[in-house]
C-alpha cells in the first residue's frame, strides 16, 4: 500500500521529537543502543552533496546549495529524525567530472545512503556506479536520460526534465506564434546539448507549426553573443529558447536588445530565475520561462520552509528559486528517510528507493507535485509558462504536459 505523505520533513522530525520526549525514557542510552537504523537513535544518518559553487554554473548552483544546507542544518536544531541524525557531507567540484567522482568516491567511504548531486555530464558519468553501489541519486541534471528505472534504477528527476521543458515551450510557441522560426542557443556542454534532438523530433512527432528549428553553442566565457546572433538572423529568426543558466542568458538578451533585433525569448529552467531578471534589467522584459520551480515571488510557504523562514526573520520573497529547489530536494530525500526510519527497517539505497517509488504525490508549494514510481523516475511531466512582467516573473500559462 502506497503511504501518503503531506507533511515536509522538518515538521515529521519535529513531531516526531515531540513524541520522543513525551515517552519519556533515556535519549542518551537509546541512541547508545540503536545502531541498526530502527530510529529512537542510532548511527547518523549520512548523504553526499556534489555542488558547483566556483564553476561556469555556479550563478545557479550557488543558491541551491544554499538551500540543501541551510535545510539539513535546520534539521539537526530540531533534533534530526527520530533521535537520529542526518549529516550532509558537500563539497565544491567546479563543474569538473573528475572532481565529482572523487567526491562520489569519498561520500560512499563514509557510508553515505545517497547523493545530492549536480551536472548532466558528471551525473551521466557516475550512473554505472550509482546503480552498482545501489545509492539513490538526486542531480541538479534533469537530462532526460536519467529518467528510466529500467536503465538508471537509482537516479531520481525531481522536477520536469529538460525535453519536457523544451516540448512545453516549442508547443506554445507554435500556438502562439504559427510559422514560427526558432532558435536555440544553449550551453555548450551535456547539458546544454541535453534536449535539443528531443526537441526537433517533438515538432515533427506532434505535427507543430514551426518553419525552422537551429541551435547555436554558447561558447564558455563569452562576452557577448554577437556573432551567434548573426547566424541566427540568416534564419530569419522570431524565437530564441535558451538552454543554459542565468548569467550568460542574461547577456545573450541584453545583445539582443542592444542589437534591436525582434524576438521572443524564452528560458528554460536554469534562467527563469531571479538573478536573470537583475543581471538583464530592462532586457529581460517581456522574457517566457518555462520551469518546474516557481520564482520566490509566485511560491507558497508551506509548513517547513514557514518554520525556517520564522526562525531567520524572513518572508518567502527573500529567497531564491534556486535556494527553494535545494531545499525541496533536501525535504524529499528526508522525507523517504523518515518514512524508512518509522518502517523500523534499516536506512539503505535499497530502502529509499523503495519508499520514495512509494510515496503519494509530494507537495512542495514551490511546484508543480512530485510523484515517483516503479516505472519512472520522471518526478513531474508538466511545468508552467512564467513570463517577465513589471520586473517580475508571472505566470502566463497554467502547468500543463507536452
Amino acid at each position: 500500500m502506497r503511504r501518503t505523505i503531506k507533511l515536509s520533513g522538518l515538521l515529521l522530525a519535529l513531531i516526531l521529537a515531540l513524541v520522543a520526549a513525551g515517552c519519556g525514557g533515556d535519549g542518551d542510552s537509546a541512541a547508545e543502543g540503536d545502531t541498526d537504523g530502527e530510529g529512537g537513535g542510532g548511527e547518523p544518518i549520512v548523504l553526499g552533496g556534489i555542488f558547483d559553487l566556483t564553476g561556469p554554473t555556479g550563478d545557479v548552483g550557488t543558491p541551491y546549495a544554499e538551500g540543501a544546507r541551510a535545510y539539513f542544518a535546520n534539521l539537526a536544531e530540531s533534533g534530526g529524525i527520530d533521535g537520529r541524525e542526518v549529516t550532509l557531507s558537500s563539497q565544491d567540484y567546479q563543474y569538473d567530472v573528475a572532481v565529482a567522482e572523487q567526491h562520489y568516491a569519498q561520500y560512499k567511504g563514509e557510508g553515505a545512503v545517497a547523493i545530492l548531486g549536480w551536472g548532466t555530464a558528471d551525473t551521466e558519468a557516475l550512473v554505472g556506479q550509482v546503480t552498482a553501489d545501489e545509492l539513490p541519486y538526486f542531480s541538479g541534471s534533469l537530462s532526460e536520460e536519467l529518467a528510466d528505472p529500467a536503465e538508471t534504477p537509482y537516479n531520481f528527476l525531481v522536477g520536469t526534465t529538460y525535453s519536457d521543458q523544451m516540448r512545453i515551450a516549442l508547443a506554445h510557441i507554435a500556438e502562439d506564434s504559427p510559422g514560427a522560426n526558432v532558435a536555440v542557443f544553449h550551453n555548450d556542454s551535456p547539458f546544454g546539448e541535453s534536449p535539443l534532438a528531443d526537441g526537433e523530433a517533438y515538432i515533427d512527432e506532434a505535427g507543430l507549426d514551426i518553419a525552422s528549428y537551429e541551435t547555436y553553442a554558447m561558447p564558455g566565457g563569452a562576452t557577448d553573443y554577437v556573432g551567434e546572433l548573426s547566424q541566427a538572423r540568416g534564419q530569419d529568426v522570431t524565437h530564441i529558447v535558451i538552454q543554459n543558466v542565468a548569467s550568460p542568458a542574461a547577456q545573450l538578451v541584453s545583445n539582443i536588445a542592444s542589437q534591436g533585433l525582434d524576438v521572443q525569448v524564452t528560458c528554460l529552467n536554469w534562467c527563469t530565475d531571479e538573478l536573470f531578471i537583475e543581471l538583464a534589467g530592462d532586457a529581460a522584459e517581456g522574457v517566457w520561462g518555462v520551469t518546474p520551480w516557481y520564482t520566490a515571488n509566485l511560491a507558497e510557504a508551506e509548513e517547513g520552509i514557514s518554520a525556517y523562514l520564522e526562525s531567520e526573520g524572513q518572508e518567502i520573497e527573500d529567497l531564491n528559486a534556486h535556494f527553494l529547489q535545494g531545499w525541496y530536494y533536501a525535504d524529499l530525500m528526508t522525507t523517504a528517510i523518515a518514512e524508512v526510519v518509522d518502517s523500523g527497517d534499516e536506512v539503505t539505497g535499497p530502502a529509499l528507493k523503495a519508499a520514495l517509488e512509494g510515496l503519494d504525490t509530494y507537495e512542495t508549494g514551490s511546484s508543480p507535485g512530485i510523484d515517483f514510481s516503479e516505472d519512472s523516475h520522471k518526478g513531474m511531466t508538466v511545468a508552467p509558462v512564467l513570463e517577465v512582467s513589471g520586473g517580475e516573473w508571472t505566470q502566463l500559462v497554467e502547468p500543463f504536459e507536452p
